[in-house]
């Protein structure tokens, strides 16, 4: 467990990156130099010590720890263990790769062909250099020929001479050719053919190496370190962890390390500027306690709005429209109200929960953790068991993520150091207009005991978990009154760094798989993402002892650790935000893991391109507890691969670069989610007591890499993508009859019957693409069989054409984008993508078609089938473009 001194908020914002490294180098570091000690000592001194506010003027908001124990002790550690990666010698890796059969057979042959082609390309070059030397090898078969050198003694030879040099490199022209053809263009000797993998080691045996080579131990270590202090975003915590992950990825042997800044706008509480008090009548006078008992950080909402407000408290169970339209229908004045919502439920969005309050009147929010949800009623809680215990508070931003993504004073463009242009918090749709705060169920409790006898009694199922709360009552205008304190400090361009480590890719450099994960959290954050960051450090150490090998992947490979996730994905978002362009032309895929490990149920959502080869993956690895294979579990529950929605770092990449994503983890029973006793002794005794499943999900994600990484021809499923579209189609149907759209041919009873919409061109694009996907996928069948009929070598055409094709699977979501200027969402413009985004008001969930949507929601029949009639187009466009030559 974490040092449990308390971490408070004071006056004073982390330093820039270049005022905390001094003199350090910006550019990219790709390897280990005689500075790391220093770089050590620096972090340490930071940690200690915190920013001079002599040496960078007195900015007054902030947030630093004055005493981190915690942290200089990890850092300690990581000073007399090194990275916590040691691979031992060369020459001991190199026997253990050759007994695991990662050398190919053939390797001998190979290098043999290597060296005659040495040897071929040499003369060669001679024998190109200039076309009167092809003489020379055939002198001994010509007559004698002087220097063509004019001289008038010779003069009467020159038109023998010119005769017999103008047939030679004639000749020479023809040899020249038909060598080019023999060695570089036919199969006849096989001699320029590629070797399909770009090197001597064999697919399988790669594969084998990184799924025997993560060790759990090596994992377990990592989130030691990780969970030893506080590291909210913008916050010495992480900015430590940071400098700690680029010296792991320097440590690996990584092409390229380096910090990316981005200057947001993040907000921190102010020790004594929140309050929960009822406040009259005097004789029920009380005040909530808000902190944790450990006390490591403050209890506050990410970007919720400052304020102090009084008003009469008013039960809202989940917070839902649907619930707070259930109290208007009840007679419930909401006019002015203190609401107290409680988390989960029908509206699992928090920001959704006060954003629904302040839509109904209320002018402050509370929403306190119900054991029912996720404390005592599901089981024992913490310490004993798995669950919140009655002080844990859940810390979240309350940013309307399904409306506006990463930072909101800059939606669309990236908010780099020197970008001038911003918002006013004031102006953002993405922010809430009322102050907000999250409460334990202890805290609540008395919340819930005084509306006793005020407004009415609440439907059975808005009856939480909370003990000793007689009867559960609404509460209305002569409910106790409640004063809500939030006063906060408010930074409107917060320093935040994305740490990013590369692996060049050995035959498309340009061309890139993105790993990502998030490393800040609201507290300790052993589950999120602690369980993911751990296991993704492991499989950087791990690629860096493949890349000691001379393996290299075929495109390039990036691992991103992104700060200000929590917030509203913020890290994530700039960065896609920054290198849009390059995104939409180069990115292949975006692998994403944020709680890797916080049960046992493997879930995964993503693109359906990714469904197949997940499926294939899965039967590679055992259950830890059952020994069936993960595929086999699986199968068993009916599970497929679910849609994205929102909530984590995939946002940006799918719903607005259009790069194919995927998200996965291992998932269970609720835990003390965004609390602090989300911690070390929760996962070592709850989560994942012998880091088993952080194992295999490292062997999982692992093997995934390589498989986009490395396999010749992109492993994606068009034809299973276009199978999908018709039941996002009949699901669209669906609700468009529960909102009683007028369907052509099918017009509701209680609709208006002037205006009709019909879901005809959706039907026939889907038809379209069907046929599109499995004519272009014919060709990876054409491709396997020349190839692999052939013993594994490609010759330049058909290289050619393999990499068209894998450029065409990759832009296939790309053109999925409604990229025009005014394109995207309708009032959400930042999502492009026409079949996937986060659903509009329950902002985690996923949606199907999210511009029809909207536009069935709003009412507007001609809006929808304009939507319908666009949708249909591009994904019309989105086959034709497969068969466009390139």
């Amino acid at each position: 467990m974490g040092n449990d001194n308390k971490f408070e908020y004071e006056s004073l914002p982390i330093p820039s990156y270049e005022e905390a490294i001094g003199a350090r180098p910006s550019s990219s570091r790709s390897h280990l130099d005689a500075e790391e000690t220093t770089d050590q000592a620096e972090r340490q001194g930071l940690l200690q010590r915190g920013p001079d506010p002599a040496a960078r003027g007195d900015r007054r908001h902030g947030y630093q720890p004055p005493t981190v124990e915690s942290a200089r002790n990890s850092l300690d550690d990581l000073e007399s263990s090194g990275s916590g990666s040691e691979r031992g010698s060369l020459e001991a890796l190199q026997r253990e790769l050759a007994q695991m059969d990662v050398e190919d057979a053939d390797h001998q042959s190979s290098s043999r062909r290597s060296q005659l082609r040495s040897r071929f390309s040499k003369r060669f070059n001679n024998l190109t250099r200039t076309l009167s030397s092809f003489n020379l090898p055939f002198r001994r078969f010509l007559p004698t020929l002087p220097r063509f050198t004019v001289h008038v003694d010779e003069a009467r030879d020159g038109l023998k001479q010119n005769g017999c040099m103008i047939l030679l490199r004639v000749f020479g022209l023809f040899l020249v050719a038909a060598i080019v053809y023999v060695f570089f263009i036919s199969d006849l000797f096989n001699m320029n053919a590629k070797f399909i993998m770009g090197q001597s080691y064999s697919a399988a045996s790669v594969e084998n190496f990184v799924q025997g080579h993560i060790n759990e131990t090596n994992i377990a270590e990592n989130l030691r370190k990780l969970t030893a202090y506080p590291h909210i975003a913008g916050t010495e915590g992480s900015f430590v962890l940071a400098e700690w992950i680029e010296a792991e990825f320097k440590q690996a042997g990584f092409d390229e390390a380096e910090m990316e800044e981005f200057q947001v706008y993040l907000n921190y509480p102010r020790p004594d500027g929140r309050k929960v008090a009822i406040i009259d009548p005097p004789e029920l006078a009380w005040e909530a306690a808000l902190e944790e008992d450990s006390e490591q950080t403050l209890v506050f909402h990410g970007h919720s709005k400052s304020g102090n407000v009084t008003g009469h408290l008013v039960y809202a169970n989940y917070g839902s429209r649907e619930d707070f339209q259930y109290l208007a229908d009840q007679g419930i004045d909401l006019s002015g109200s203190i609401a107290l919502v409680r988390y989960y439920g029908t509206e699992t969005d928090r920001a959704l929960k006060v954003k629904a309050a302040e839509l109904a009147g209320a002018v402050g929010c509370i929403i306190y953790s119900d054991p029912a949800q996720d404390g005592f009623v599901r089981g024992p809680a913490f310490p004993d068991g798995r669950y919140m215990p009655a002080d844990g508070t859940q810390r979240g931003a309350v940013s309307l993520m399904s409306w506006v993504v990463g930072d909101v004073l800059s939606p669309g463009f990236a908010s780099t150091p020197h970008e001038k242009v911003r918002l006013r918090p004031e102006d953002s749709a993405g922010l809430t207009a009322i102050p907000s705060i999250p409460l334990a169920w202890r805290d609540a409790q008395r919340l819930l005991q005084v509306l006793k006898g005020h407004g009415s009694k609440v439907p059975a199922k808005w009856v939480g978990g909370v003990p000793d709360v007689d009867q559960w009552w609404t509460g209305d205008a002569s409910s106790p009154t409640v004063n809500l304190m939030n006063l906060q400090d408010e930074e409107t361009r917060q320093p935040i760094y994305n740490v990013v480590g590369r692996i060049i890719g050995l035959e498309q450099p340009e061309k890139k798989i993105i790993i990502g994960n998030h490393r800040d959290s609201w507290c300790l954050g052993s589950a999120d993402p602690g369980s993911g960051t751990a296991v993704f450090l492991e499989l950087a150490r791990v690629f860096g002892e493949l890349l000691t090998f001379g393996w290299r992947p075929l495109r390039t490979i990036e691992f991103i650790s992104w700060d200000a996730e929590e917030y509203n994905l913020v890290g994530s978002t700039e960065h896609v935000e920054k290198e849009i362009k390059a995104l939409r032309e180069h990115g292949f895929a975006y692998i994403n893991v944020d709680v890797g490990v916080s049960g046992k149920e493997f879930e995964a959502s993503g693109s359906p391109l990714f469904e197949r080869v997940i499926t294939q993956i899965l039967a590679r690895i055992s259950d830890p507890i059952s020994n069936e294979t993960l595929k086999d579990l699986w199968e068993k529950k009916k599970k497929r691969l679910g849609p994205l929605g929102s909530g984590s770092d995939y946002v940006a990449f799918q719903d607005i670069a259009g790069t194919s994503s995927v998200d996965f983890g291992f998932t269970g029973e609720p835990f003390p989610y965004h609390s602090c006793y989300e911690n070390w002794d929760w996962m070592t005794k709850f989560g994942d007591p012998g880091f088993q499943y952080h194992k295999i999900l490292g062997q999982f994600w692992g093997l995934l890499i390589l498989q986009i990484a490395d396999s010749p021809i992109l492993p994606f499923d068009l034809e299973g993508y276009a199978d999908h579209m018709a039941g996002y189609i009949a699901d669209l149907e669906s609700y468009a009859k529960s909102k009683n759209v007028p369907i052509s041919g099918g017009v509701s009873e209680t609709a208006a019957r002037d205006v009709s919409v019909t879901f005809t061109p959706l039907h026939q694009a889907a038809a379209k693409l069907k046929a599109d996907t499995a004519e272009f996928q014919g060709w990876a069948q054409v491709w396997h069989d020349s190839v692999w009929g052939s013993g594994g070598y490609e010759n330049n055409v058909i290289a050619i054409q393999r990499l068209k094709h894998n450029v065409k699977l990759s832009h296939f979501e790309t053109h999925l984008l409604d990229d025009r200027p005014d394109g995207g969402v309708p009032n959400r413009t930042q999502f492009k993508h026409v079949i996937f985004g986060p659903e509009l008001w329950s902002g985690y969930d996923p949606t199907f078609f999210p511009a029809i949507r909207d536009s069935i929601d709003s009412g507007n029949w001609n809006l929808t089938q304009e939507w319908i009639d666009r949708v249909a187009d591009i994904l019309s466009f989105a086959g034709d473009q497969l068969f466009i030559h390139t």
